[in-house]
């Protein structure tokens, strides 16, 4: 059986990076990467993995340049290439999405974000229900130690309350951010082996249900 191909969004750098890593070092597959800029840490992976990792640089809220991308994946030829629905159905794919506490939280100044999470959930039921064959699945990563958390820290205190910021400060103190590798190796190993019984659940990357994906 052949490698399969996973393709991620948002590669270049946080969680995206960590599960692409994990695919090709602890995985063993075939990764497709997409995302809008290319960055040291991605140009790294593709020097070490140049038969098992094509990256492709693009906007995916710019449809035309999807499509082309599309074409592009296919011209490649690589083995277990899975696009589109059709195929998903076919091979009884898996989608995992990245969502967030925030789905379910009301943190002051976040509406835009709650919001966008909770209908991520919402895509994600639905498509459950839509597509039997295959597990689509949303996944909280907890508070992950990126980029992001830096810019909470830094200028997230204008925008929050103080009891709200005060507890992003003091996880970053107190060494509480999650390791991005660890929570990547367990969305890589759901990418792959993830069964149809959580489809359409919306779980905590560290909740029991997650616990046979995690590294040994």
């Amino acid at each position: 059986m052949p490698n399969p191909v996973i393709v991620i969004t948002g590669a270049s750098r946080g969680i995206g990076l960590a599960v692409t890593r994990s695919l090709l070092k602890e995985h063993n597959a075939h990764v497709v990467t997409i995302s809008r800029t290319r960055t040291p840490e991605l140009s790294q992976l593709i020097q070490e993995h140049e038969q098992s990792l094509l990256t492709l640089e693009c906007d995916i809220t710019d449809e035309p340049a999807v499509k082309t991308i599309s074409t592009s994946i296919f011209s490649r030829s690589l083995p277990a290439i899975r696009a589109s629905l059709p195929d998903l159905r076919e091979s009884k794919g898996r989608i995992i999405f990245i969502s967030s506490g925030a789905a379910t939280g009301n943190i002051y100044g976040w509406g835009a974000y709650n919001a966008s999470k909770a209908a991520m959930n919402s895509l994600s039921r639905t498509l459950a229900s839509e597509e039997p064959s295959i597990v689509s699945l949303a996944l909280a990563p907890g508070r992950v130690d990126t980029a992001m958390q830096a810019v909470l820290r830094d200028a997230g205190a204008q925008h929050m309350k103080a009891t709200d910021h005060k507890n992003f400060v003091d996880a970053y103190n107190e060494g509480t951010l999650v390791n991005p590798y660890d929570v990547g190796y367990v969305i890589a190993a759901l990418s792959l082996r993830a069964p149809l019984s959580l489809t359409g659940q919306f779980v905590k990357w560290d909740n029991e249900e997650c616990r046979e994906f995690r590294r040994k």
